[in-house]
């Protein structure tokens, strides 16, 4: 049929009528729809297209917060006029992990003299800048900054410490051993700390928390109500985090409600941390709690704990019963209805009556886990991965039936053998032709979402999800970002073999999915859940895969292509896969991922086509994370990654490109020879649900 030419004048006509209608919105609505769009995008662009848009651009609700985070477009110069045209009007602003900007751009921050509360963590700070900058932040109380090497506290100004010392929120992510600025923030109310200290330099000298011996003046905790603490791996964290708990087992804060340390591994307790926890249990009432394994392991300190309206609790790798859980955390099957977040990841016997006479394999107690839901049933996020839960026989006894009736959930993740049905049904058995490759039909046959499976059944109650993690319990995967780097692991459990492309395209049931990770399903057999992933869920942001189908080869690739052509909203996608190859096929297929930001690949003995890397580069004009680990030689790789700076660097400033060798030893030679502040939080993998409590900080 023959189509008229629009010319060019028509195109403008409609393009103003268009703009007309979307003006005739209430101002409310405007505003609304103006709050989506970054900010240095509203105030030097959208602004200017005319006056009912430069008047409401300028609206307090939209230049009273500033979001800078993951704004990979905003550059040194938007900055600086961002800063100049509404600086005055700032009073929370957010650039965290804005590592492409300089110091000297930070420093404009000291002219957003209104500011109450600002984020820089993973900015580029040193200690006369942070000085300077603070000195003209009057009305600050909320911080969050790094603390790296050649940090020196003695270069604060006295106006810097009087900022400081009126300071009630301080996020402080450490890379040295150091006190930081938390001396001098006398009116701390919540304090958070981030251990991401090496044992060594990268010159090989050994690090020790003995640094910190001497220097001036000591935390003051006296009116803390929130204490936060993560560490990464190694002992060096654990020494520097025990001076700053030492204080702390001086005298507890009575205002104390909120007590979290996170340890990968043991972190043996100590003297002065079991005088700190007897004197919690005496004098404080929490409303979150998350402490080391080692220190509750075969404690009865939960038995003396006292919690008023709980919000989160986190007993990952704990050796916690479902017997102690329920007697001891719920009191007796106590309603919690404030319970909005637990995580109970690596409890391998907390859906057990006992955790001396389990066995791995053994099948949960339906009657915990009932009794856990009912007093929970307000719940928004819910870890169960790291274990075998498995299901026994019998109507109403199955995991996922049981947490269907936890209607109000948000994120979940669980082990993909806890989702299998009880007994394998006789439909799971595939007949393959020998020599055909075929990628059946998302919507039909055994690829398709079974509404008998109780996993399907499990979606349809809970359509409100917004992030979901299948991981199997024996995962480990080649780059952890809190475990050791395992080149041998477990075998996936026998009951994953239950779990297939079927219950992979139930997920399609949920429309407001925003992040996805499968990790560990052995019986993918084509993939071809993930295109009804890809169709349905329009929502999807960050996709991350691993281990999927047979380990000596990738059977998903046809049907990952035809996925990807559906995901226009998709800004983060990770892929573990041994011997994946990413050819022309496969960057083909991503480009039609028109909104990817951020793109991670780890593969041992993996491939990589270099040309086709740099032609998925030209065409994906917002891709500014690319980080790649595979059998690829080191000279490849330093090839392929100085042409992708060189090529694409002065037109994306916030480029990150790191291009590596993954040998067999993993993530040792990766830490040793790349930096870790350059690893992109979706390079390292972790289960994110329950992580952390819920608004926690921004």
């Amino acid at each position: 049929m023959y189509r008229r030419k629009v010319s060019l004048r028509e195109e403008e006509t409609a393009a103003v009528a268009v703009g007309a209608h979307l003006l005739g919105f209430s101002d409310e609505i405007l505003l609304h729809i103006l709050s989506h769009v970054p900010s240095t995008d509203l105030v030097l662009n959208v602004r200017r297209t005319c006056r009912k848009l430069a008047v409401l651009c300028l609206d307090k609700s939209l230049t009273h917060t500033v979001l800078l985070q993951k704004d990979y477009e905003a550059s040194e110069d938007k900055v600086k006029q961002l800063v100049k045209e509404i600086g005055r009007e700032i009073q929370q602003l957010n650039m965290a992990g804005c590592y492409w900007l300089s110091g000297a751009t930070i420093e404009h921050v000291a002219r957003c003299r209104s500011l109450v509360k600002v984020n820089l963590s993973g900015c580029h700070l040193t200690s006369l800048r942070l000085s300077k900058m603070l000195s003209a932040l009057q009305h600050l109380r909320s911080l969050a900054i790094d603390v790296s090497p050649g940090f020196d506290a003695g270069q604060l100004s006295g106006e810097c410490k009087a900022t400081l010392s009126r300071v009630r929120e301080l996020k402080q992510t450490l890379y040295t051993p150091s006190y930081g600025v938390v001396p001098c923030c006398t009116s701390l109310e919540k304090l958070l700390l981030y251990f991401e200290i090496l044992d060594r330099t990268r010159e090989g000298a050994i690090l020790s928390g003995q640094l910190m011996v001497g220097q001036s003046n000591v935390p003051h905790y006296q009116n803390l109500r929130v204490f936060y603490a993560r560490l990464a791996p190694g002992y060096i964290n654990q020494e520097v985090v025990r001076l700053y708990l030492a204080v702390l087992s001086d005298r507890t804060p009575e205002n104390l409600h909120a007590f979290l340390i996170s340890v990968p591994g043991s972190f043996a307790e100590s003297g002065a941390t079991k005088n700190l926890l007897d004197s919690m249990a005496r004098n404080v009432a929490l409303d979150a709690l998350q402490l080391p394994k080692s220190w509750l392991n075969g404690s009865s300190l939960l038995q003396h704990m006292k919690f008023n309206n709980p919000f989160y609790f986190s007993f990952s790798r704990c050796t916690l019963s479902g017997g102690h859980l329920i007697q001891r955390v719920i009191d007796g099957a106590k309603e919690l209805r404030s319970l909005a977040s637990l995580n109970l990841s690596g409890c391998v016997h907390c859906l057990s009556p006992d955790s001396l006479l389990r066995k791995a394999e053994d099948d949960i107690d339906s009657g915990i886990l009932e009794t856990l839901v009912a007093s929970c049933r307000n719940l928004r996020h819910l870890n169960l991965s790291a274990a075998h839960h498995h299901s026994s026989e019998g109507p109403g006894r199955h995991l996922c039936q049981l947490l269907a009736r936890l209607r109000h959930l948000r994120s979940l993740s669980l082990p993909v053998c806890s989702v299998a049905d009880s007994a394998p049904r006789s439909d799971r058995v595939p007949k393959v032709r020998i020599g055909v490759q075929s990628c059946p039909n998302p919507f039909s046959g055994q690829a398709g979402p079974q509404p008998s499976s109780v996993f399907w059944s499990l979606l349809k109650n809970v359509p409100f999800l917004e992030r979901l993690e299948l991981i199997g319990s024996n995962f480990s995967s080649a780059m952890p970002r809190n475990e050791p780097a395992i080149r041998n692991s477990l075998p996936p459990c026998s009951r994953a073999q239950n779990v297939g492309d079927s219950e992979v395209a139930a997920i399609g049931q949920l429309a407001f999915l925003r992040h996805l990770t499968l990790a560990q399903l052995p019986s993918i057999l084509t993939g071809s859940g993930l295109v009804s992933i890809g169709l349905q869920c329009q929502q999807l942001q960050s996709l991350s895969l691993a281990n999927l189908g047979m380990m000596g080869k990738v059977v998903y690739m046809s049907a990952l292509s035809d996925m990807l052509k559906h995901c226009k909203r998709l800004k983060d996608l990770r892929l573990e896969q041994p011997y994946f190859s990413a050819n022309a096929q496969f960057f083909q297929a991503l480009s039609q991922c028109s909104a990817l930001q951020r793109l991670c690949l780890v593969s041992r003995s993996g491939t990589l086509q270099p040309e086709a890397v740099l032609a998925f580069m030209a065409r994906c004009l917002h891709v500014v994370v690319c980080h790649m680990f595979t059998g690829e030689s080191l000279a490849t790789c330093k090839s392929l990654q100085q042409s992708l700076l060189r090529s694409f660097q002065a037109e994306r400033p916030a480029l990150n490109v790191v291009i590596f060798p993954l040998l067999h030893e993993g993530l040792t030679n990766v830490i040793r020879d790349v930096p870790m502040v350059h690893l992109d939080e979706i390079t390292l993998f972790k289960s994110r649900v329950a992580e952390e409590p819920p608004n926690l900080w921004w």
